[in-house]
């Protein structure tokens, strides 16, 4: 086991990291940030979930000056999604430091971003055409980067970005550190660490195993507006032991806690903003069953080791195949059997299938259900409880009173009332969840597609005019996106 200690990283880092949870390194981590520390080139060959952005993250905040309020660290990201994560965690990593980071990605307003970068980040971490998009305009600055980063390249490149790749390294001072992470390496991306960086070393870590056999895996496609309806009617017939639901954003796993909590269950969230303290009061209630729904990001629930999770549910798709593995691993352990079930839009099928294609797995599908048999199967647990009840047959004291009540009422009656009685009826509370943007297809891996006819997620890919100005910018797009904050 390699500390985060033994590799040389400063105190208020280390204080970070310590917030965090994290005392181990990875080992695309292990082996990055020495290399990193000493200003090495690096192409590391990772999958998504390794860790990569703690490994560029930390060698890169130890050289930011933060008395120079300049851009001193930038990193290219294939999405938008992408982006606001790796700003997320850098920005938590550089608490103790004083460093401030901007995401910088299409979709949001370009003057706003334009006052954003006047205020002086240390580090941007952007969405290739965005950033190519303020150099042309030269409303960024640049001059000052000493370390730039190329996140998930071969993405990038399967999106259509190598050219603005090479245009964006060669408007960065040829005096640079750079890192460039690939889960593969075409031959593109090799042109690039051959020609734009100074003899890289090559850090590979093999991709983590898919396990997911003792899962049973299902999903429910359902349009965005009945996912909560379908999500609460599942809960009242599944009654899960401890259950997780997974929301992209930290507003979702806010909206969603309350809305399940005004519909009667006892559910908590933890995500990002939380502090250490909330974050751990809240998996102690859970662990110890004093809720039973936990509600998290991909973030606040990595490295959670609960035993006892019977259900996860992915209220909304993870990006990446590898998020998805790491959810419902949060179920199914020591030996024991898990449910994991997903809530697809119409327009998220095809992410669908990538998923079951890269894990080797089918999911299989579930109609959603209605409130009429989540009633039933509130009833049906009532329906145990008095099963058990007679079979403890323990029932001599009642037995008089009950032949009363026969004497007045037929015993169907009698029964009814008591279920009615005994069953928890769900408050049908009406809740309202803010939109968010569905999983965008990944594009295949085909040479031979059309650059210009691509639609990315996260950052549109644009075409530029002869004088350099972009043109066909979808202005409905930009004003219809759901919120990541």
């Amino acid at each position: 086991m390699t500390t985060f200690q033994s590799l040389g990283i400063s105190e208020p880092i280390m204080k970070a990291l310590q917030k965090m949870g994290f005392e181990e390194a990875t080992p695309i981590q292990e082996q990055t940030i020495p290399l990193g520390l000493n200003g090495k080139d690096v192409i590391g060959q990772a999958q998504t979930g390794t860790g990569k952005t703690a490994a560029f993250g930390i060698p890169m905040i130890e050289k930011i000056d933060k008395n120079q309020r300049k851009i001193q660290g930038l990193v290219v990201a294939p999405t938008r999604e992408l982006a606001i994560q790796v700003s997320e965690e850098l920005h938590r990593l550089a608490k103790f430091k004083g460093v401030r980071t901007l995401p910088v990605y299409g979709g949001q307003h370009m003057d706003r971003q334009i006052r954003a970068l006047k205020e002086g980040p240390h580090i941007v971490v952007a969405t290739p055409g965005r950033l190519l998009d303020h150099i042309r305009r030269k409303t960024i600055n640049i001059s000052q980067v000493h370390t730039a980063v190329l996140d998930e390249a071969d993405e990038m490149l399967n999106m259509g970005f190598i050219d603005d790749i090479r245009d964006i390294l060669k408007a960065i001072p040829e005096e640079r550190q750079t890192l460039l992470f690939s889960a593969t390496m075409p031959k593109e991306i090799r042109n690039i660490a051959a020609t734009l960086m100074r003899t890289p070393e090559e850090v590979k870590v093999k991709a983590k195993e898919m396990t997911v056999s003792n899962i049973d895996q299902n999903f429910i496609e359902v349009h965005e507006k009945q996912k909560f309806d379908s999500l609460t009617n599942l809960l009242d017939i599944h009654v899960p032991e401890l259950a997780i639901i997974f929301g992209r954003t930290k507003k979702r796993v806010d909206e969603l806690t309350e809305g399940l909590q005004a519909r009667g269950f006892r559910a908590e969230g933890i995500h990002g903003d939380l502090t250490q303290g909330k974050r751990m009061s809240v998996l102690n209630k859970f662990k110890s069953s004093r809720i039973e729904i936990l509600v998290a990001t991909d973030v606040a629930a990595r490295g959670l080791d609960i035993s006892g999770v019977s259900h996860v549910y992915n209220f909304d798709i993870p990006q990446d195949p590898e998020s998805y593995v790491h959810r419902i691993g949060r179920t199914g352990r020591a030996g024991r059997t898990g449910v994991a079930i997903s809530f697809i839009t119409p327009r998220e099928m095809s992410h669908l299938h990538l998923i079951e294609k890269v894990t080797k797995s089918k999911m299989k599908r579930m109609q959603a259900p209605s409130y009429d048999e989540a009633r039933r199967g509130q009833q049906q647990i009532t329906v145990e409880k008095l099963t058990r009840t007679i079979e403890k047959a323990q029932l001599e004291e009642y037995r008089e009173t009950a032949s009363e009540l026969l004497e007045e009422h037929d015993s169907v009656t009698i029964i009814a009332a008591a279920l009615k009685l005994m069953t928890k009826e769900r408050r049908h509370t009406p809740v309202t969840l803010s939109s968010v943007q569905p999983v965008s297809v990944k594009r295949s891996k085909n040479k031979n597609d059309n650059r210009k006819n691509y639609r990315g997620k996260g950052d549109q890919k644009r075409q530029f005019s002869r004088k350099g100005k972009p043109q066909g910018r979808n202005r409905k797009f930009q004003n219809k996106r759901g919120s990541n904050s």
